[in-house]
């Protein structure tokens, strides 16, 4: 695929994911240099003394604001100098941007890092422990303040933001994922910006990582930084693209700090090995990498999503994406979605909903059946022929969308009826589907 090619498909982009990681909100040399400080286990003891195990360093600030996200602030005793509002300048030009988006009728989904280094500063730890318990308390604890920056960003422009936390079982159950779908469409109809973050608190990820480390063996679902988490929202939600932030240009032919001579790659037509070898050392910033950051482009791409990983540092990077300039490393779905299910998977506004027995939903989701009137249990709503309506479960889940044959009226009588008593119920015979086959998005499929 020509490069100028797949960055003008980026000017349709409807529905964005956009991952902002640890790298954003923090500088690698920071990271570094905490990385590099031996941190003990600290006990109840310590923390009352603000994290540390020498002398008092006196009690929390009496006034505790969210701009320190990540061990740059840390490092500096938990200030950044004069006062730059909630979050870091460059965060709060990324909400504007965001808000910008959602304002222009995108759907936008923010992926953020960040709750641990959050919880470190509040508690006033100023070096990153090694127990996982007090990672996670850490992260209980700077979760809240987290949100309360996003949420009070957003608001400055006008948009709601709402918190979802998640943990790698949520997108591993399938009823899960059809819970988290449902709430994430429902928040996007309402026009607000979905912040989501792996809930760190009761995750087991850097247990696993530990585990795998040390050579033991453990489950394959990982997020890595919350990049895999990030495609696997893009997937659940259908979005046409995924944005990975970063701190770097993209990817780069070697580490730019270890080869001056090291470019950017604009274009990735497939994530191969070839691909990851070219990560290998390019971040030490995060549990992610820009190796977590290419897995992330292969399991998205296979779903037809592109991806873009670029520098979250740069000025309009979102409006410059969107645009279809040469930014970052665009990784384009080989064979994107086709326009029309694409538009019946991100539809607007949804019109009404057809509710299915789980028979009529099993043939949907396994087989490449069309729905007929006698797996319709309800009806819900008022739509015409040709709109955009929800496929849901008696729960009330949506299960996928369809772009329907009748309008509700015409439905309601044929729910849970045979197909060859359509003639007789309307009087004509249109077709004997409510939705055929090739106008039904079930899923992420």
């Amino acid at each position: 695929m020509q490069e100028a090619q797949a960055r003008r498909r980026l000017c349709d982009v409807h529905r964005l994911v956009v991952k902002l990681g640890t790298a954003v909100v923090t500088t690698e040399e920071a990271e570094l240099a905490t990385s590099r400080v031996s941190s003990d286990g600290l006990g109840p003891t310590e923390l009352a003394r603000g994290g540390s195990k020498g002398p008092s360093q006196g009690p929390l600030p009496s006034r505790v604001s969210s701009d320190g996200l990540g061990p740059t602030e840390l490092a500096r005793g938990g200030s950044k100098g004069p006062s730059q509002g909630p979050l870091p300048s460059r965060v709060e030009n990324l909400v504007l941007e965001l808000a910008q988006e959602r304002k222009a009728g995108r759907d936008v989904i923010l992926v953020t890092s960040g709750a641990v280094g959050m919880g470190m500063r509040l508690l006033g730890l100023g070096r990153r422990p090694r127990s996982l318990g007090l990672r996670q308390a850490c992260a209980a604890v700077g979760q809240g303040h987290l949100m309360a920056g996003y949420a009070e960003a957003f608001a400055k422009h006008g948009v709601v933001a709402a918190q979802v936390l998640l943990t790698q079982e949520d997108l591993g159950d399938r009823d899960r994922v059809l819970c988290v779908r449902t709430t994430l469409m429902r928040l996007l109809e309402l026009g607000t910006v979905p912040v989501l973050n792996e809930n760190d608190s009761v995750s087991i990820r850097e247990l696993v990582e530990y585990r795998r480390s040390q050579g033991a063996s453990a489950p394959g679902r990982v997020f890595g930084d919350n990049d895999g988490l990030a495609a696997r929202v893009a997937v659940t939600l259908d979005a046409d693209l995924l944005v990975l932030l970063t701190n770097v240009d993209g990817v780069m032919t070697a580490n730019p700090k270890l080869d001056p001579a090291a470019r950017r790659i604009a274009l990735i037509e497939g994530v191969d090995a070839a691909a990851l070898a070219l990560t290998a050392g390019q971040s030490s910033c995060g549990t992610g990498g820009m190796a977590s950051k290419l897995e992330a482009a292969r399991l998205a791409n296979g779903e037809g999503i592109s991806v873009v990983i670029a520098n979250g540092g740069q000025a309009g990077v979102l409006a410059r994406i969107l645009a279809g300039q040469d930014l970052g490393t665009l990784i384009p779905a080989a064979e994107p979605r086709r326009a029309r299910l694409r538009y019946i998977a991100v539809a607007g506004r949804k019109h009404g909903a057809l509710v299915l027995n789980e028979g009529a939903l099993r043939a949907l989701e396994t087989g490449k059946a069309s729905l007929l009137p006698v797996g319709v249990i309800a009806v819900e709503g008022s739509f015409d022929k040709g709109d955009v309506v929800e496929i849901q479960d008696g729960s009330g889940r949506v299960r996928g969308r369809g772009m329907v044959n009748y309008d509700a009226d015409a439905c309601r009588k044929l729910a849970g009826r045979q197909s060859d008593e359509i003639d007789a119920i309307l009087g004509y015979r249109g077709y004997d589907a409510m939705v055929t086959r090739d106008n039904l998005v079930m899923g992420s499929s």
